[in-house]
């Protein structure tokens, strides 16, 4: 299996983008976001974790057969 190492870093760089957008749009929201996920359930929160991967795998497979 050959791995596309410049393809892997720039979707590394790209969701280092999405990540840094929301702390530097809402620097001043962000803490009061993150104490109220800290408090929610941690089965919740594995249900957002997986409903964000599986959109994530979605949108990669849209964008790649679109793509060819």
């Amino acid at each position: 299996m050959n791995i596309d190492w410049t393809l892997l870093l720039s979707a590394l760089g790209l969701a280092l983008v999405f990540e840094g957008i929301p702390y530097f749009l809402f620097a001043e929201k962000m803490p009061k976001v993150l104490l109220t996920l800290a408090n929610q359930p941690k089965k919740h929160l594995r249900i957002l974790g997986l409903t964000s991967i599986i959109l994530g795998i979605l949108v990669v497979s849209f964008a790649r057969s679109a793509a060819n």
